[in-house]
């Protein structure tokens, strides 16, 4: 209900109400002052005639009685008037001369009880009052009842009966009330007329900040409240609707600024402040996603709270995550769906070996399966009766002005439009993630560079030193045994003196392809030190570890490394121990090792010495 109606149904109600008091107060009133006066004036009539009667019996004119009497009721208003004995009287003086009719009830109760009693009778064309006064016999004065009654003091000697018409007292009492209530109508209808006028403006004020508030809550703070006056009230309006202004234009900048981070295009029919709210709490979230992953140690902690955020955050379970290799020749699935380290579900595994089948990888740029579902042919989802209910779109993450990882985002249809509309935000987050993870990356690629042989490609002894500690773990986890092998190549010093350093590492680079080509992935191939390499053989044990030594020496016996022309041939000598049969401690297995490799070179070169305890006679802990 609107206020204005409550303002006047409140003041009409008070106005009734004021009406209706006024006017039961006025009835009453004259009610009660009519009654009372006719009261009045009929005791006044009931003494006249009492001392007109004692006069009559005492100059003994008691038959000018019914002369009298009828006289009386010649008075205005009066209707009748009757006289009656009590019956002492009648007993002492014998019925009235006039002739006495039977009493009624009224007559016979105040005779009886020497109370007077006085009724309003309300006839169709009539308002009658009816008094009963008695008459109580009393020696005062003179003369008085007593000298004439043989009674005592304070009997009742009869009854005045009197009807009165207070027909017209009605009829101006009526005319007077009437008079007041229009009088009291008048002044609240002026009243309510003069209050409506001053609250009018409130009411109208009230209605417009209503009406601009609502319109706020949906999104639009272009209204304005119209100032009807110059105090409190117009004020209020006036400062409304420059706050409303100032929101609006605030409002509009925050959200367009907002709006230039996020690459999202401000709707002209949306909530202004429920759009900017969304995508404040949207570049919070963002905020600590980046807080969070530039805490991350690894790319991969980095792409797990990515592949989190897309599924809790966006509600997506259907996608994929790829990393292109530092040489731009191959990618790898990193997470897919979900799974870490999956295999290749929505494309083409081409794509993983031939990297430039990829359109994001090739191009750069986003693709869009939404708009146009042909446009990438790498796109390959499993069969399973419903591929056209899919769409995708593939993110490129730009590294060091390259791509360096793709995003791709697998839809059904249905849900393609609340897709697109968290596009912008997906953005922002794959946006946050591409420095850090162009940062892991570098880290990584130093890391690696630092524990990598430059020339050979082989791991170096700062490998060995960061890895041992994961190594020796699993070999206690698993109750394996470890070869360890220390080769060194026979008369090395040669041929850098006689063919120069690039023969030299040319040597060392067939020697490397050589070593590689001859133990398993999992096995450990490590460049020492200048000719010296370190293998290590996982779970291998006695004849089998002796038999890939045996094996290196031959392949590196067959060797043939052309320089500059010349055919170099070089031969290996290789010592061989065991970890844990030879040392509980692996540093130590390392030595006995390289003690084995030098009792090899003692005893003629291009041979394999396993180590035996007699070959160790230094008492010092390695």
């Amino acid at each position: 209900m609107r206020l204005n109606t409550k303002i006047s149904l409140f003041f009409a109600a008070i106005a009734v109400a004021l009406v209706i008091v006024v006017a039961g107060i006025s009835l009453y009133a004259f009610n009660s002052f009519s009654i009372n006066l006719t009261t009045s004036h009929v005791r006044t009539a009931s003494e006249i005639i009492r001392v007109h009667l004692t006069d009559a019996m005492i100059n003994n004119s008691i038959e000018q009685q019914e002369s009298f009497l009828r006289r009386v009721t010649e008075v205005q208003g009066l209707l009748s008037v009757r006289v009656v004995r009590s019956p002492q009287v009648v007993a002492q003086f014998g019925p009235s001369s006039i002739g006495d009719t039977p009493l009624d009830d009224v007559e016979k109760k105040v005779v009886q009880n020497g109370q007077p009693e006085y009724q309003v009778i309300d006839l169709n064309d009539d308002l009658l009052f009816r008094s009963t006064i008695p008459y109580i016999a009393d020696s005062r004065g003179t003369p008085n009842c007593l000298q004439c009654h043989s009674v005592r003091e304070g009997a009742v000697l009869g009854a005045v009966s009197m009807t009165v018409s207070i027909k017209d007292l009605r009829r101006q009492a009526l005319f007077t009330v009437g008079g007041i209530v229009l009088t009291v109508a008048l002044f609240t209808s002026s009243l309510f007329v003069f209050l409506y006028r001053i609250l009018r403006p409130v009411s109208s004020t009230a209605k417009d900040v209503e009406d601009v508030v609502r319109r706020a809550i949906n999104g639009d703070f272009r209204g304005a409240i119209v100032r009807q006056t110059n105090d409190e009230i117009g004020q209020i309006a006036s400062e409304m609707s420059r706050l409303m202004h100032f929101l609006n234009d605030g409002l509009g900048y925050i959200s367009g600024q907002v709006a230039l981070l996020t690459g999202r295009k401000p709707n002209q029919d949306e909530n202004l402040l429920s759009a900017t709210i969304d995508m404040v709490n949207g570049l919070t979230r963002a905020s600590h996603f980046k807080q969070a992953i530039e805490e991350d140690e690894a790319k991969v902690e980095i792409y797990q709270r990515l592949s989190t955020t897309l599924q809790d955050e966006f509600k997506l379970h259907d996608f994929s995550i790829y990393e292109v290799s530092q040489n731009k020749n191959e990618m790898s699935s990193v997470i897919v769906d979900g799974t870490l380290s999956a295999a290749c579900h929505w494309c083409n595994p081409q794509i993983l070996e031939r990297p430039e089948t990829c359109r994001v990888r090739r191009t750069g740029h986003l693709v869009d399966g939404f708009v146009q579902p042909d446009i990438c042919y790498a796109f390959n989802p499993p069969v399973d009766g419903a591929n056209q209910d899919y769409g995708y779109m593939c993110f490129p993450v730009i590294q060091s002005g390259t791509v360096g990882s793709i995003v791709q985002l697998v839809v059904k249809h249905e849900e393609q439009e609340r897709v697109r509309t968290a596009l912008p935000y997906i953005n922002v987050y794959l946006r946050e993630a591409a420095p850090v993870l162009e940062a892991r990356r570098l880290t990584e690629t130093l890391k690696e560079s630092s524990l990598r042989d430059p020339m050979t490609g082989l791991n170096n002894r700062r490998y060995l030193e960061e890895y041992v500690e994961t190594l020796l773990a699993n070999v206690r986890r698993q109750q394996i045994h470890l070869a360890i092998m220390m080769l060194d190549l026979d008369y090395f010093k040669m041929v850098n003196d006689d063919h120069g350093h690039d023969a030299g590492d040319a040597v060392l680079k067939a020697l490397s392809q050589v070593l590689k080509q001859s133990v398993r992935s999992s096995d450990m191939v490590i460049r020492y030190g200048g000719e010296e390499f370190l293998i290590v053989l996982q779970d291998t044990t006695g004849p089998d570890a002796d038999q890939v030594a045996e094996n290196i020496r031959r392949a590196v016996e067959k060797l043939r490394v052309n320089v500059g022309g010349t055919m170099l041939q070089k031969t290996i000598s290789i010592g061989l121990s065991d970890y844990p049969a030879d040392s509980s401690t692996f540093w130590q297995a390392v030595k006995f090792a390289d003690v084995a490799l030098y009792r090899a070179k003692q005893t003629g070169r291009n041979r394999v010495v396993r180590f035996t305890p007699e070959m160790w006679t230094d008492d010092q802990e390695y």
